[in-house]
């Protein structure tokens, strides 16, 4: 396949995620690509997850997982590219895999009680997107909402559409495999600590371009040249604090733009992890900043499609 290939698949599938997202009806009648992977990975998590070996059980596991998915989008590339029309229908198919329309409401369900000061509803919706504990104020719903928006800017929209634009369907597909597995079983926890190893590396792995395009993307999205150099100061500075290698540059970007404290001490079930904050003497986020993000969002999203369009123009 050529650039110009690729890159209409890039297109056509984030066009129509905008568009339509992935319809309730459609979920309910066939589910969805990464439903029908996340199947597979339990199955074999349950099987091969005990006793010995289990680096290597999770490295073959990361191999058979990749292979379900990049193998039959070989043969769906070879049959439909040469066709005419046959780039669209292959975007068509990388459609389910970006999730920017899925994205945006999971944050509006968020903002939307919140503004109106209606916590136990916000705190529900942001239930569904975090799994920390949310607490009883404001400020914890916000402040993990909007982490969440920004490591899932670069997880689930900026990446799957940068493997799609550089390989096509099977880049898109892979990417979706390897990034499933390690929200599955790249935790460092006592079951998965060894069995998701291979599948956590390889994650920041191919998570490293996009996380440093999205928060690029945040910085030029920013709405003033001021406000864009305190977003590219922040970034600069405080994206390698992160627990994570690549999460803290889109976070860390969004924290500059909004003029917010993200990351910081959390709980889990109780258990408070105290991880350094992101732009740290700035105050804590609000529902109106849940409102600003969404738009710093939509604009982030949209100037990554007119990326690749101009790519496409001079391919």
């Amino acid at each position: 396949m050529d650039f110009e290939t690729t890159l209409t698949i890039a297109l056509t599938a984030l066009a129509i995620d905008a568009l339509i997202g992935w319809p309730d009806a459609l979920f309910r009648r066939i589910g969805h690509p990464v439903v029908w992977l996340a199947r597979l990975i339990n199955a074999l998590d349950r099987r091969w997850n005990r006793g010995q070996n289990r680096i290597l059980k999770g490295a073959l596991t990361v191999l058979v997982i990749i292979g379900a998915a990049v193998l039959p989008t070989l043969v769906l590339t070879a049959r439909l590219a040469p066709l005419p029309g046959g780039a669209i229908l292959l975007g068509v198919l990388a459609w389910p895999l970006v999730a920017a329309r899925s994205m945006y409401d999971h944050v509006a369900a968020v903002a939307r009680p919140l503004s109106a000061g209606d916590l136990p509803e916000a705190r529900a919706a942001a239930a569904m997107i975090v799994g920390r504990d949310l607490g009883d104020s404001p400020a914890p719903i916000a402040r993990a909402t909007l982490e969440s928006l920004g490591e899932n800017t670069s997880d689930g929209i900026i990446a799957p559409l940068l493997w799609a634009a550089l390989l096509g369907l099977p880049g898109i597909a892979a990417y979706k495999a390897i990034n499933t597995m390690d929200s599955m079983i790249g935790h460092r926890n006592e079951r998965f600590e060894l069995f998701g190893k291979v599948a956590a590396r390889l994650d920041d792995l191919v998570n490293l371009p996009a996380s440093r395009l999205t928060g690029l993307l945040f910085v030029l999205s920013a709405p003033s040249r001021a406000v864009r150099a305190q977003a590219a100061r922040v970034m600069r500075r405080d994206a390698g604090f992160h627990r994570s290698p690549n999460a803290g540059w889109p976070e860390a970007a969004l924290a500059g733009a909004l003029g917010v404290r993200l990351s910081g001490p959390r709980s889990y079930g109780g258990k408070v992890t105290l991880e350094p904050w992101l732009n740290e003497t700035a105050p804590d986020p609000t529902a109106a900043d849940l409102v600003r993000g969404l738009g710093l969002y939509r604009r982030a999203v949209m100037l990554m499609g007119a990326l690749m369009a101009v790519l496409w123009l001079i391919a």
